[in-house]
C-alpha cells in the first residue's frame, strides 16, 4: 500500500483515533448546523445519490461506520431496512444521533453504538451493504479499516463510501481551496470553539488518497470491483465497492 501522510487534528502524540474522537466530542454539538452550513445544503444531495446507488439491492442489513450523528444513516432508511447499526468512536456524536433516533420514533430499526472502525464487533459476512460518509478519511489505518468492511459484507454485497475530493479545473478548484482553506477555519472555530476542527479538515482531504489511487487501496483491502463518481465538480466522490 502507498504510503499517505497521516494528517491529525491536534498534531499531539496521541493516535489519531484518539484525536478524533476528541475532536468530535468537542464539536458534536453545532457538528449538524456546521456541516449543511459549509456545504450549503449540497452534502443532502451528496448522500441522496450515494444511497440511491442500492436501491436496486434493496439491502435488509446496512452498517454505517462513522455514523456521526447518522446523517447516512438515516437517509439510508429510505431504503426500507430491517436493520441498520451506526457504528462511531465518538460518545458526542453517538449521543446527538441517538436523540434523532428518538424523536423521529426510529428505535426499533436502528442502533448507534461506540465501535472502531479497525475492530468492528460484528461476524463475518452480516451486512448486506455497509455505508461510509466522510468517515474512512479518519480512519488512522486506512487499509485495516477497509478490510474490517469488506469482512462484515456479505459476498456480492456492496460497500458505498462518500468522501470529499479535490476539484481539477478553473475556477472551482481555486474557489474551492479558498474556502477550504480560509473561510471554513475561520468560522469553524467561532462557531464549534475548536480551532482545530475546522483547520483538519481541509489539510485531511488534501492528504487523502483519491479516485485511482484510492480505488487501488479498496483492490489491496480484497474488494473486487470499484468504480468512482464525481459530484458538483468533483468536490466530493462516491465510490462503490463490491465483494
Amino acid at each position: 500500500m502507498m504510503k499517505h501522510d497521516t494528517v491529525t487534528p491536534y498534531e499531539t502524540s496521541d493516535p489519531k483515533k484518539q484525536q478524533v474522537a476528541e475532536m468530535f466530542n468537542n464539536i458534536s454539538g453545532s457538528y449538524d448546523f456546521l456541516n449543511h452550513f459549509f456545504s450549503l445544503g449540497i452534502d443532502k444531495l451528496w448522500r441522496k445519490k450515494a444511497i440511491k446507488i442500492l436501491e436496486e439491492d434493496q439491502p435488509k442489513e446496512i452498517l454505517d461506520v462513522a455514523t456521526g450523528t447518522g446523517d447516512f444513516a438515516f437517509e439510508a432508511m429510505k431504503l426500507n431496512p430491517e436493520k441498520i447499526i451506526g457504528i462511531d468512536i465518538s460518545d458526542g456524536m453517538l449521543e446527538v444521533g441517538r436523540k434523532k433516533i428518538s424523536k423521529r420514533g426510529l428505535s426499533d430499526k436502528m442502533t448507534f453504538l461506540n465501535a472502531d472502525s479497525e475492530n468492528l464487533p460484528f461476524d463475518d459476512a452480516k451486512f448486506d451493504a455497509v455505508i461510509v460518509s466522510f468517515g474512512v478519511r479518519n480512519f488512522q489505518d486506512l487499509l485495516a479499516g477497509l478490510k474490517e468492511i469488506r469482512r462484515v459484507l456479505r459476498p456480492g454485497g456492496k460497500a458505498i463510501i462518500l468522501e470529499f475530493s479535490k476539484p481539477k479545473h478553473f475556477p472551482l478548484k481555486q474557489i474551492y481551496f479558498g474556502y477550504f482553506k480560509y473561510i471554513m477555519p475561520l468560522f469553524g472555530k467561532a462557531i464549534s470553539k475548536d480551532k482545530a476542527a475546522y483547520s483538519y479538515l481541509p489539510k485531511s482531504v488534501l492528504a487523502f488518497p483519491e479516485g485511482k489511487e484510492f480505488e487501488a487501496v479498496l483492490a489491496e483491502a480484497g474488494f473486487t470491483k470499484s468504480n468512482q463518481k464525481t459530484v458538483t465538480g468533483g468536490i466530493a466522490s462516491i465510490y462503490t465497492a463490491w465483494k
